[in-house]
């Protein structure tokens, strides 16, 4: 079998400092999350390891504040891309 490389993907983060990365951001969280709750993997975003586990605690810290639902993607978020 063949295995190929793959494409490194931008950094949709890369102009986002650390401290920006907040659970009060809503319109930023969700553009990790699918439209069923779950929270996109860095290879699927191409976002860097620190702020990918600053965007996981941050999203699971904004369901608990109930800011964001846990099943589901705010409908006012379903077209945002990370």
């Amino acid at each position: 079998p063949v295995v190929r490389a793959r494409r490194k993907l931008d950094d949709p983060l890369k102009n986002v400092s650390v401290e920006d990365i907040a659970y009060t951001n809503v319109a930023l969280l969700s553009r990790f999350v699918t439209e069923t709750g779950a929270i996109l993997p860095r290879r699927r975003t191409g976002v860097s390891a620190l702020k990918q586990r600053k965007l996981a605690r941050a999203i699971k810290l904004a369901r608990q504040m109930n800011l964001m639902p846990y099943l589901t993607k705010l409908p006012q978020h379903f077209d945002a891309k990370p």
